[in-house]
């Protein structure tokens, strides 16, 4: 009995850390066309960015714990917003380096997704966003926000458990460019806001605080990341 467990174990292990064939070029640009379609148009983004939240919320959460701050918990609300909650010292690289992690988190998050699907680990990359998930849930705390994160893993789970192969590689593709390009466009809404001269107690007004350094170039930083994720993560993703 321990050996066949042990088998398996090493099977399934193999099967998560091997590699699979690079899907075909029209899977590819099909996922970039059903990412494009979800985060340009006003109504369906407004549905949509509440997995960026998820993704923002959860840098701020995993960058406090990587600090050695104590993490409260994570709040998701429906119009989009979120608000994680950490204890330590509210100052010093810690706070600042978790502040900054929200609007930098999806895109470099899907940086190193398109790196896995660059190395052809299809497989690992959604099980690795299924951990993730499922970490957060741990920390959610509110109703609304337990049901989006439990939604989103849920359909990870059903997709690596029950879809074929290239069902599998399309959905990681579309997941992958939906970061890239979903995490440019919140710092230019934030960028709108503040001309607006809304948003005062937005990462880079609070960075701002934390630094003494403008906040302009704050969100100069958030753009910079999410563009230079967006080429960068692209090239891998087309195989350029």
């Amino acid at each position: 009995m321990v050996s066949t467990a042990s088998a398996s174990l090493a099977s399934l292990w193999d099967e998560v850390s091997g590699t699979q064939p690079d899907p075909d070029v029209w899977v590819v640009v099909a996922a970039l066309a059903a990412a494009v379609a979800v985060v340009v148009p006003q109504v369906l983004w407004r549905l949509s960015r509440n997995a960026i939240t998820i993704a923002h919320e959860g840098g701020h959460g995993l960058v406090a714990l990587l600090t050695g701050r104590t993490l409260t918990g994570i709040r998701l609300h429906s119009d989009t917003s979120g608000l994680t909650v950490s204890r330590g010292k509210p100052h010093g690289i810690g706070m600042i380096l978790t502040a900054a992690a929200g609007y930098t988190a999806p895109p470099l998050l899907g940086l190193g997704g398109a790196a896995l699907l660059g190395a052809g680990r299809i497989t690992l990359l959604l099980w690795l966003a299924t951990a993730l998930l499922v970490a957060m849930l741990v920390v959610i705390r509110n109703a609304y926000g337990a049901v989006s994160v439990l939604g989103t893993g849920g359909t990870f789970v059903l997709v690596s458990w029950l879809a074929g192969p290239q069902v599998q590689a399309a959905f990681a593709y579309a997941v992958v460019w939906f970061l890239l390009l979903g995490g440019v466009r919140p710092a230019f809404e934030l960028q709108a806001k503040r001309s607006r001269g809304g948003a005062g107690e937005s990462d880079a007004d609070q960075l701002s605080r934390l630094t003494h350094v403008p906040a302009g170039l704050w969100l100069f930083l958030f753009h910079a990341v999410s563009l230079c994720s967006l080429m960068g993560g692209g090239r891998w993703l087309l195989g350029v």
